[in-house]
Order: C-alpha cells, then sequence, then structure tokens
C-alpha cells in the first residue's frame, strides 16, 4: 500500500495533485460546452478539501481528451476549473498553461488553501511521450515550483506519463484518498474474498476480458456472462447467434476457458434467453427468445428475463462481487432491462462489490441508483481492467518507490 495522504507534510507547501477530470462534456454550444456527468470532479473533492484544511497550497494536473501534444480549444480544462470552483464552494484559479512563466507566476502568487488548475498537460507532447527522458523533462519543469505530488487520478495509473509516474519520483509523494480507496477495494476482491465470489462481465468483446477471466477463475465460484461478449460464449457452446456481435478469433480461447472452469469447478454462466432485433434504436421493434432460436437476420441487443431471473439469483447468494460490463445496450431503452435489473439486484444484495469503471458506473448513474447501495465504484475502466488482470500499474509501482527528498 502506498504512503497515506495524511503522512505527507504539506502545510505551506505547494503540492501537485493528479486527478482524473477526464469528464464528458455536450459541445452543441461550443462557446458554452457543459459537462454532463461530473463523477470524477466529485471523487477528487475529498482529497483537495482534506489538503486545503492542512494549509497546502494545490495545484491539480489533470487531462479532458486525447489532444495528442496540440492546444485544442475543444478540450480545455477551463469548463472543469469552473465545475470545480462550484463544488469546493471556493475559487479555482485556471492557469491557461502547462508550464513556463505563466504557470510559475500563477504559483509564485498563491496562498495556502488556494487551489489552482493548469490546462490540460495533454497539450504537451511530453506528457505522453513514449521517450522517458522527454517525460523527464516535463516532470522536472513541474517540480521546480512543486514541493509534493499527491496522486489520486486513479483512472490514469495503468499509464507511464510524466504527471503520472515520471513526477511522483521526483518529489515526496502519497496516494490521495481516491487511490488509496481503490486500493483498498480491489486488495479485497483480489486478496481477501468472501464466498460465495461472483464476477459479472458484459461489454463488447471477450478480447476485452479474457485477461480478467484467465487471472480470476482460480478465485471465484461463478462467472455470469452478459452483454456483446456472451454471443462468442454461445457460439463456442455451438448456437447460432445471427448478426449478434461475435468474435470468431476468440472461439478456441473461450472453449479453452470453460474446460478450465470445469477443471476448477467454476460455474460460467450464459444467458439463456436474449432480447433481439434487427437494428439498434430507440425504437426498434424487439422481442424475446431462446439462445437456441435467435433468428438469422436479427442481433442480440440484452439478456432476456429468465437470464435475468437466473443472475440475480446468483448474486443474491454472493457474498463477494465484481462487476465490470454492461449486460447489453443500455443506452437505448428497449436494451436497458437487463444492466438495470442487474445493478438494482447488485444493490440490493449483501456482498461486497466493486463495480468496474466506465459503462457500468454510467449506468449506474443513468438508472439513478444511490452510488452508496454498492460496495465501491471505480473511477477508473481501464485501470481496474489492468488491475482484476493481475498487472502492475506503473502509477502505483511509483508511488512505492522512496521519497526522493
Amino acid at each position: 500500500m502506498s504512503r497515506s495522504l495524511d503522512d505527507l507534510v504539506v502545510a505551506g507547501r505547494t503540492v501537485a495533485v493528479r486527478c482524473d477530470l477526464n469528464v464528458p462534456l455536450d459541445r452543441s454550444d461550443s462557446d458554452h460546452p457543459v459537462i454532463t456527468d461530473d463523477g470524477r470532479i466529485r471523487a477528487c473533492l475529498p482529497t483537495l478539501e482534506r489538503l486545503r484544511s492542512r494549509g497546502a497550497r494545490v495545484v491539480v494536473l489533470a487531462h479532458l481528451g486525447r489532444p495528442k501534444g496540440v492546444n485544442d480549444p475543444a478540450l480545455t480544462l477551463q469548463p472543469v476549473a469552473e465545475r470545480l470552483s462550484e463544488l469546493l464552494g471556493s475559487p479555482v484559479r485556471f492557469v491557461p498553461a502547462v508550464t513556463g512563466s505563466v504557470v510559475a507566476d500563477a504559483v509564485a502568487g498563491m496562498q495556502d488553501a488556494d487551489v489552482a488548475l493548469l490546462e490540460n498537460v495533454r497539450f504537451d507532447p511530453r506528457e505522453t511521450s513514449k521517450d522517458p527522458q522527454q517525460r523527464a523533462s516535463l516532470a522536472d519543469e513541474w517540480s521546480t515550483w512543486a514541493d509534493a505530488m499527491v496522486s489520486d487520478g486513479f483512472g490514469v495509473v495503468h499509464r507511464e506519463q510524466a504527471s503520472v509516474t515520471d513526477l511522483a519520483v521526483r518529489l515526496p509523494h502519497a496516494a490521495g484518498l481516491l487511490v488509496e480507496a481503490e486500493q483498498r477495494a480491489f486488495g479485497r476482491v483480489l486478496s481477501d474474498p468472501d464466498r460465495p465470489y461472483v464476477v459479472i462481465l458484459g461489454g463488447a468483446k471477450v478480447s476485452d476480458k479474457i485477461g480478467v477471466i484467465e487471472n480470476l477463475l482460480d478465485k471465484v465460484d461463478r462467472v455470469l456472462i452478459g452483454g456483446g461478449m456472451a454471443f462468442t460464449f454461445l457460439a463456442a457452446a455451438g448456437h447460432g447467434v445471427g448478426r449478434s456481435l461475435l468474435e470468431e478469433s476468440m472461439l478456441e480461447t473461450v472453449g479453452r476457458i470453460r474446460e478450465r472452469a470445469r477443471a476448477s469447478g467454476v460455474e460460467i454462466v450464459v444467458p439463456v434467453d436474449v432480447v433481439v432485433a434487427e437494428q439498434i434504436s430507440d425504437d426498434a421493434p424487439s422481442h424475446t427468445v431462446s439462445v437456441t432460436d435467435i433468428p438469422s437476420d436479427a442481433m442480440g441487443l440484452d439478456i432476456g428475463p429468465s437470464t435475468i431471473d437466473m443472475f440475480t439469483k446468483a448474486i443474491a447468494e454472493a457474498r463477494t462481487i465484481v462487476w465490470n460490463g454492461p449486460m447489453g445496450v443500455f443506452e437505448k431503452q428497449p436494451f436497458a432491462t437487463g444492466t438495470r435489473s442487474i445493478a438494482e439486484a447488485v444493490s440490493q444484495g449483501r456482498a461486497f462489490t466493486v463495480v468496474g469503471g466506465g459503462d457500468s458506473a454510467a449506468a449506474i448513474r443513468l438508472f439513478g441508483l444511490a452510488e452508496s447501495t454498492f460496495g465501491h465504484i471505480s473511477t477508473g475502466g481501464g485501470a481496474s481492467l489492468e488491475l482484476l488482470e493481475g498487472a502492475t500499474l506503473p502509477g502505483l509501482a511509483a508511488l512505492e518507490e522512496p521519497d526522493p527528498r
């Protein structure tokens, strides 16, 4: 486990805090983009407030989108600074630069408990460079004014980037409250789970989740498979899947996984019925069929009611749950029932639950479910997947390094 935030000396010091503020924006009005989901901004508030209460001068580093090293006005963090100010109830100074005299002057003018947000760090090509010397040069510039670094952007800890890894090893560092909570939750489901242990996997592709399945297969009791990836499992079992999403290149791998699960006494549960339609739209005519009767001209877009009942029973019996990926195309009303039902079942169960980031977390917010009814909702899609795969994440490894000063 990384050093705790409260172990870091911060009073009267300038602390660079790496947050994940990569929020979705509605740009229909280009002059006034609207943040459509501020969940990631809210997630960083406890760390920022803790640092302010302890007298730190807080400089937030973050990114938005993938500007590929160029200054893209559509990806400025200014709207994020405005929303962060509202949520903190205190002014947040937006600094329209990543490095240089503009940043140095802004930092020099800060008082204890002030908060500033620099411009999108990915506007500087060195942030995401594959060249360690390039990343190091950017981190060196930040370390001229920063006294310490706090890593609180869990959504980027699987990246080797200047603001994530290189800055941490140059300064006294600690995990923020969010990253600390993520490490604690994933540590529990990876090394000390209560049983029965159920993993729920959905989303589009088996290839995206195969590492998770292979790493967890010897640790769990049941794996519930939904979403588009279920059709590759169904095809591997000899079912026709019509025009449903199918990864033919993964059929042999799925067969091998099923054999390994049988040998380990792990139950892999696939849908017995699905909701099908000829197209993906809000007004698409749809109906439920058995997985043995998927029409050749239709595609499966959600799990059916019998599958929901089967999955719900397994969820009710579980004491540990990991859920990553929706059960269908939940953004479209005709195909949202499966994901909504599973989310409700998980929220009502007695298991300790870790919900993977990305679509699963978005679905919970879309359906208006109280996040407090889930054990832990991760803020990092890619990072959570890599942890579940058993990978060592560069941003977390950097926090284990000793302080350089």
